[in-house]
């Protein structure tokens, strides 16, 4: 499993892991949507599509908090999440749906009044064709709101992870330009790319807090699950033996230590909220 996952990636052996670790992954994540739904400006019923909806949290949040008369499509490339989504489904559920889909290069039946992508932006193969294609998602005069990760200075719930597994095993170089957590850390990049395709009104603002990690773990659980959860770093260490993944295990329990609040480890994150509209 790759460090930078593409889109393939996510359709299969990513999706899959993502699908493993939902409930930790989604707990963990949860705060970043209401600064996220509240960029989208639901001041009327509208037709939300989500690029990158993976079990559907934050698509069931949206519809929660959107006018009455909303409809929620959530999209994604991964079969293994659009099941696990469609089955948190009441049966009589009507205004919201799942569906298997690259938004990248898909076409939709009818474009929305909104478009939103809680950290599924960052791993298009092509980012200009993408953002090329995601206007067509929307009507003219609908807007969007895509969340990606800072830089990485400002998220330590990643590099110190990354630092403990360094001191352990070699781990090979990041590429900035590849599919990534971070591949958006300098805002100038997305915004480029948002502008030439074709995107107006074009703004972004930072989110900071604290997540808790994998939800309301205490610190060898926390390690435990960010080791398994977090990039590839649990097959790298697997593939070094048992005593790499202990040695990572026992360093990182105590990194997580210092950060425990109410039992719980919660780690300084930041988001970059991108916000703009369709001319």
């Amino acid at each position: 499993m790759k460090e930078n996952p593409a889109a393939s990636d996510w359709a299969a052996a990513r999706g899959e892991k993502w699908c493993a670790q939902l409930s930790g992954m989604e707990s963990m994540l949860m705060p970043i949507d209401e600064p996220l739904i509240g960029a989208l400006k639901l001041d009327a019923p509208s037709r939300i599509a989500e690029v990158g909806c993976g079990g559907g949290g934050t698509a069931l949040e949206i519809l929660r908090r959107a006018p009455a008369g909303s409809v929620v499509h959530g999209f994604d490339i991964s079969p293994k999440l659009i099941e696990q989504a469609r089955g948190r489904l009441r049966p009589d559920e009507r205004a919201i749906v799942f569906e298997v889909a690259d938004m990248a290069t898909a076409a939709p039946e009818r474009p929305y009044d909104r478009l939103v992508s809680r950290l599924g932006v960052m791993f298009f193969d092509d980012p200009p064709a993408a953002f090329a294609n995601l206007v067509r998602w929307l009507e003219p005069g609908g807007r969007f709101a895509f969340a990606v990760w800072g830089r990485p200075s400002d998220n330590p719930w990643m590099t110190s992870l990354r630092e403990v597994v360094a001191r352990v095993i070699a781990l090979p170089q990041t590429d900035p330009e590849a599919p990534g957590p971070f591949r958006y850390a300098d805002a100038s990049k997305l915004l480029s790319l948002l502008d030439r395709a074709g995107f107006s009104e074009l703004e972004v603002h930072d989110w900071r807090g604290a997540l808790p990690i994998g939800g309301e773990l205490a610190p060898p659980e926390a390690a435990h699950f960010a080791l398994a959860s977090f990039s590839s770093f649990g097959e790298l260490l697997a593939s070094a033996g048992d005593d790499a993944f202990r040695e990572a295990h026992q360093s990182l329990t105590t990194c997580f230590s210092r950060h425990q609040q109410d039992g719980a480890v919660r780690m300084d994150a930041c988001v970059r909220i991108f916000t703009g509209a369709r001319p």
